[in-house]
């Protein structure tokens, strides 16, 4: 994350992928799955030690974490490792007058963004009133669904795909709704929201700490970015680069997509010939 801002290759005025040679990389996509872990990993040490300051610890290393992104800049990725970060804070027994405060210190974040940031201004302007704006990706995207219909043209015939700029990333959920429909459409949401209620369902069978805290961000993570894809291509929320998990073109999110599911896989499974300990804490 620290090497990307030196010797980062610039795409579209941000700093985010590494050049290996044969592949580029993007670190921040690592982060994610990483992040999540570690935070689990730190929030549940405060139960062995008391006196250890796992909320304080948690906090530095988020705030480093955001640091790095914004000067990339990838507001897209901050908005994510928010959200994870404050679900794991909240599941861990932070005070609910601290969430509140975090709630405010996002919103306040999100204005400085919109005032600050030339290019959220724009996108976020643009989807308030979108017909002062041009908006071509969102009306290609809008016009691919139209196209679609009910059964779609059939895997392959979509034609808007060919004028619609990141058709194979941020916008692949329209070449979805275009060539197989809103039948295939609505199928593809409920498979993402079966992975995160079935996660949660089985975190709740295992009752290890630790595996709910590291658990729950994971699926935050698949769940937050399907909703933030999903809502952009339909014009639900502002324009955000952030790809649809396991159907996006890009080798570091699919990657990264991968590492979380099988960690998601690995903290749920059936431990047979293992007695589950289950307890219960007292979260204040």
């Amino acid at each position: 994350m620290i090497l990307v801002l030196f010797i980062g290759e610039e795409i579209k005025g941000s700093k985010r992928w590494v050049s290996l040679g044969f592949i580029s990389i993007q670190p921040s996509e690592f982060i994610k799955p990483i992040f999540s872990i570690v935070t689990a990993s730190i929030l549940i040490r405060r139960y062995a030690d008391k006196n250890l300051a796992c909320f304080k610890i948690s906090t530095f290393l988020y705030l480093v974490l955001v640091g790095l992104l914004a000067i990339q800049p990838d507001l897209g990725m901050v908005i994510t490792i928010s959200a994870i970060w404050g679900t794991q804070m909240f599941l861990a027994g932070l005070s609910m007058i601290w969430i509140i405060f975090l709630g405010l210190g996002g919103v306040i974040g999100l204005f400085a963004a919109y005032t600050f940031l030339p290019h959220v201004t724009v996108r976020i302007n643009s989807f308030l009133d979108p017909d002062k704006s041009e908006n071509y990706q969102i009306k290609k995207s809008i016009e691919a669904f139209r196209n679609g219909g009910v059964y779609g043209t059939g895997p392959g015939e979509g034609v808007v795909k060919q004028h619609l700029p990141d058709s194979h990333t941020d916008f692949i959920f329209a070449v979805v709704g275009e060539e197989l429909g809103m039948i295939v459409g609505i199928l593809v949401i409920f498979i993402f929201a079966f992975i995160v209620i079935r996660g949660l369902f089985r975190i709740y069978k295992v009752g290890d700490l630790f595996s709910i805290i590291a658990t729950t961000g994971l699926l935050m993570q698949i769940g937050f970015q399907a909703v933030v894809n999903i809502g952009v291509t339909l014009h639900l929320l502002p324009t955000k680069g952030m790809t649809l998990p396991f159907i996006s073109y890009g080798g570091s999110s699919i990657l990264s997509i991968s590492i979380a599911m099988g960690m998601i896989l690995a903290l749920t499974r059936k431990r047979y010939g293992v007695r589950a300990n289950l307890h219960f804490v007292n979260l204040r």
